[in-house]
């Protein structure tokens, strides 16, 4: 069994890297302030084993740039973050660039997402600025029926893979955050080419994955290391200061709990928020080819 590398969290280790307070800009902020630091992400990631980039689009949205001086560097910043995933693969002479899609209004919240048609034409325009540098449109942290209706017509017409990656209840992986059945959403994604659990607790993914494969379709997952979501996380205009890292989720441990989705039928494994390159370097160097 071949497994696709994904690579591991770009907005807490660009956090990390920079030494920067993070602000509800999060990602997005560290990149305009210093780009190079995606890159080198980016390059370190392909040099742990990972086959796929995943650009740093996920939190540029219309309505987070909103009362920032950044509204009017919408289209500019989806390019900037595309240019240092392919400037990244390049230099490493091999690989893949997934153009992520992160979710309207704030992560982990089904009350701010936008009535169906606000929501498509939203991601319809990220997605079209993407898919022409992209090889495939990702979208991450999925927690509603809803969202995914959106992301499916959103990019209907483009010719991309399209990847949906969902967001599963910390405690129950058969969940979406939003309390309905994961298999519900499943059920809508016949035109999606792979499905994923994502930003979720590591222990919550043999379930989920178990529900994914129901749709004969190419599954994985990627988890957080956080201790858990809390209710100020939560809140309008948050910051990741509300979050913390867990303690026992270092690169063997979180490889350990990858081997549990690899037994649920997982071919695709990354890291998302709280893991970075050593993480990805310890997947690839136990489930990678020999």
């Amino acid at each position: 069994m071949t497994i696709t590398f994904l690579d591991g969290g770009m907005g807490q280790e660009l956090v990390h890297r920079s030494g920067a307070k993070p602000t509800p800009l999060w990602a997005t902020q560290v990149m305009i302030d210093a780009p190079h630091l995606v890159r080198d992400i980016h390059a370190d990631y392909f040099a742990a084993g990972a086959n796929i980039a995943t650009t740093n689009t996920y939190a540029i949205h219309r309505d987070r740039l909103e009362g920032t001086p950044f509204e009017d560097r919408f289209e500019d910043l989806h390019r900037l973050a595309v240019d240092m995933a392919i400037e990244a693969r390049a230099a490493h002479g091999s690989g893949q660039v997934a153009g992520s899609i992160g979710p309207l209004g704030a992560s982990y919240r089904a009350d701010v997402q936008p009535p169906h048609d606000i929501a498509v034409a939203r991601m319809a325009e990220i997605a079209n600025l993407l898919a022409p540098s992209c090889d495939m449109l990702l979208f991450e942290t999925v927690i509603s029926a809803a969202q995914t209706r959106a992301a499916l017509d959103a990019v209907h017409g483009l010719g991309k893979p399209l990847w949906i990656a969902f967001s599963v209840d910390d405690e129950d992986g058969n969940r979406l955050r939003s309390g309905e059945a994961l298999a519900d959403a499943v059920a809508l994604c016949e035109d999606a080419a792979v499905l994923l659990a994502n930003c979720s607790a590591p222990e919550a993914m043999p379930a989920a994955l178990d529900v994914l494969k129901t749709s004969g379709k190419q599954v994985g997952a990627y988890a957080n290391a956080f201790t858990r979501i809390t209710k100020e996380f939560l809140e309008d205009k948050s910051t990741v200061e509300a979050l913390s890292a867990r303690r026992d989720m270092g690169p063997e441990e979180y490889a350990d709990q990858a081997g549990t989705w690899v037994a649920s039928g997982a071919t695709v494994l990354g890291g998302c928020c709280e893991t970075g390159p050593a993480h990805i370097a310890e997947l690839s160097r136990r489930f990678g080819k020999g």
